[in-house]
């Protein structure tokens, strides 16, 4: 007889069957993937022993597409057609790339669009999507290949603190590439992930995340196999590649009095493509190179004939690059003190991302933390080996650790209410997945329907926050302002991703949308959003009693100039007229910026209507009880 072979929920039905899972970390200068083998999570390598892949693609003149090493070998000679740091373009639109004139790629010259940037290549035109498939095409490749099987799914990171725009522009790179998205994890998170299970760690710790083109810092409490974000910051468009340019624009400056030393003096002309993809290659690889030595030799020949033959030293790339150290420790700081911590608080500090191997760097986050780093796990691999922990456990393979992860969102998200205004449904570092719903109501009589805006940001009014989406939810029955209850519910799932549903209680007509904006947060715009919040608190308070001031006190004129029309003959000329002068004193009020004043005028509005509202509620009595007896009346 048989026995019944039983299995856990969530758990494959034979247990010896190991479900194929990897995580991906998919970086601005190099990618990988790695997977849980007996218990142990590792970085897969490809047939020449290479871990990293450079997320560097090359479109060739016969069609063929080349990703990685053969590619990056390349990108000096062909710089227009072969793409690195492709991530730095993900879910951004032409305005958001400031620095485009000295990037090497034709994009589509169409600067009034929001639509994702597009890249001119002799493929034809590439969005960031499409070359960052490719990058995961490789990849699937690679784990397919070491596994002996097809994958049954992967986690992909991204940098905390990417926004829904730049997190879908991933998921799309991933079902291009032919990948089952588990989810998508904070890489901050994956690296907490494999630094707690592989040291069993507990406490408070630091994720001081510096790739290629991104920063981000995550303070998270370990505890028993939780994982929780307290606080997330960082600064999208900062990472190793603005250490290179710092580096090329030193060598354009060495060049340039190379130049005027010559007699007569050399006339420097703006370099060409290959040029510029060739300098910025040279110090990619000095900047590398001065992690372990005390100068880099920067040598090679430009296509003008200028020969560059330049020594940077380690000191001299200290000094080059301070302002971009001290850059990162302005959202370290605001991490610190959205967590509420001191700097006492901190167990350890985990380094991640291949920039933090720059001596300046760790140095400055062991003085501003008054500790050594923690730097035991490769800053390169961190982030996949945690990912690839957490790709095992969603595909129900059985683990001897029990994980939780609490993430959080990174910005406040609300609506637009009347005034402009902002009504915030779901805090910043809210933990993930969080669902939370208000009720809203109409402001006029018989109003069907109604237009909802979804913002991002920390401020009070819709102005000067971020708009996400917009949607209108119609078919509400026509009600009496105020009548009309509307429950507004936001969702923000494991990945990040938001949706808003509407729904009017009475009669079930409802409105839904999957916010997917065009483009992604901007520099600038995730400094506005926040540090701006709290420098401008005190003005915000202001002008939001101002607008809701004037909200009041325009529903207020509304609703006594329509009880005039229908019902002025209860009252004689004069109460009337004193009346529509308290109305005419309010609305000459609205325009002013004093919200103090305005209450008060609705003040006195309510005081000149008095006698008429108790005028209409007798009339309204008399008319209820006309030709009734006083025995039919159920008191």
């Amino acid at each position: 007889m048989a026995l019944l072979q039983i299995s856990e929920p969530g758990q494959s039905a034979a247990p010896h069957q190991h479900k194929l899972a990897v995580g991906i970390d998919l970086g601005t200068t190099n990618s990988l993937v790695a997977t849980v083998r007996s218990g142990m999570s590792t970085v897969l390598q490809d047939e020449y022993g290479h871990a990293l892949l450079p997320s560097v693609v090359r479109y060739l003149p016969n069609g063929e597409i080349v990703v990685g090493h053969e590619a990056q070998a390349q990108q000096s000679a062909d710089p227009m057609n072969t793409i690195v740091s492709a991530k730095r373009f993900m879910g951004r639109s032409l305005h958001d790339i400031a620095d485009r004139a000295h990037i090497p790629y034709r994009f589509v010259e169409d600067a009034a669009s929001n639509k994702q940037v597009q890249l001119h290549t002799r493929a034809g035109l590439k969005t960031p999507v499409e070359i960052s498939a490719e990058i995961l095409k490789a990849l699937k490749v690679r784990a397919e290949h070491s596994l002996g099987g097809e994958l049954t799914g992967a986690v992909i990171t991204v940098p905390a603190y990417f926004d829904d725009a730049q997190r879908q522009a991933t998921k799309d790179a991933a079902r291009l590439a032919g990948l089952n998205v588990l989810r998508l994890l904070n890489e901050p998170t994956a690296a907490a992930v494999a630094y707690g299970l592989d040291n069993n760690a507990e406490g408070t710790f630091v994720i001081y995340d510096l790739g290629g083109g991104t920063f981000d810092v995550s303070i998270l409490k370990l505890a028993k196999g939780v994982f929780e974000v307290l606080a997330t910051n960082g600064d999208s468009a900062l990472g190793g590649d603005d250490f290179d340019h710092r580096i090329y624009c030193w060598i354009l400056d060495k060049v340039r009095e190379t130049s005027n030393n010559f007699s007569p003096p050399q006339e420097f002309k703006p370099l060409g493509e290959e040029d510029t993809r060739l300098l910025l290659t040279k110090a990619r690889q000095a900047k590398e190179w001065l992690t372990d030595n005390f100068e880099a030799q920067i040598v090679c020949k430009l296509s003008n004939g200028i020969l560059v033959d330049v020594t940077l030293s380690a000191t001299q790339f200290v000094e080059l690059t301070q302002h971009l150290v001290t850059k990162t420790l302005t959202p370290t700081r605001k991490a610190m003190r959205d967590a509420g911590l001191d700097i006492a608080d901190i167990k350890g500090v985990v380094m991640v991302g291949g920039a933090t191997r720059m001596p300046q760097v760790r140095h400055a986050v062991e003085d501003y933390f008054k500790q050594s780093p923690l730097t035991n796990l490769d800053p390169d691999k961190v982030v996949a080996l945690g990912a690839a922990i957490q790709a095992n456990a969603l595909v129900g393979n059985r683990s001897e650790h029990d994980l939780l992860l609490l993430d959080v969102t990174p910005l406040s998200l609300g609506l637009e209410t009347m005034g402009g205004l902002v009504e915030k449904i779901i805090p910043r570092n809210s933990t993930l997945p969080v669902a939370r719903a208000q009720d809203f109501t109409t402001y006029k009589d018989g109003q069907t329907a109604m237009s909802i805006q979804v913002v991002q940001g920390e401020r009070e009014l819709v102005a000067d926050c971020r708009s996400l989406a917009r949607f209108e939810l119609r078919g509400i029955p026509p009600m009496a302002a105020g009548a009309a209850r509307i429950r507004v519910t936001f969702q923000v799932d494991a990945d990040g991703l938001l949706s808003v549903t509407a729904r009017e209680q009475t009669s079930g007509v409802e409105a839904h949308v999957v916010v997917k904006p065009s483009y992604g947060l901007t520099e600038d715009e995730i400094t506005r959003m926040l540090t701006s919040s709290f420098g401008s608190a005190e003005a915000d308070k202001k002008a939001r009693m101002l607008a809701e001031a004037r909200v009041n006190a325009g529903a207020i004129i509304n609703a006594v100039t329509l009880a005039l029309a229908a019902d002025s003959h209860l009252i004689n000329d004069e109460d009337k007229q004193a009346i529509e002068a308290e109305i005419a004193r309010l609305q000459s009020m609205t325009s002013a910026e004093d919200a103090v004043a305005i209450n008060k005028g609705v003040e006195a509005l309510n005081h000149a209507t008095e006698a008429f509202a108790q005028a209409r509620m007798n009339a309204s009595v008399t008319h209820a009880l006309s030709g009734k007896n006083l025995e039919d009346i159920n008191l």
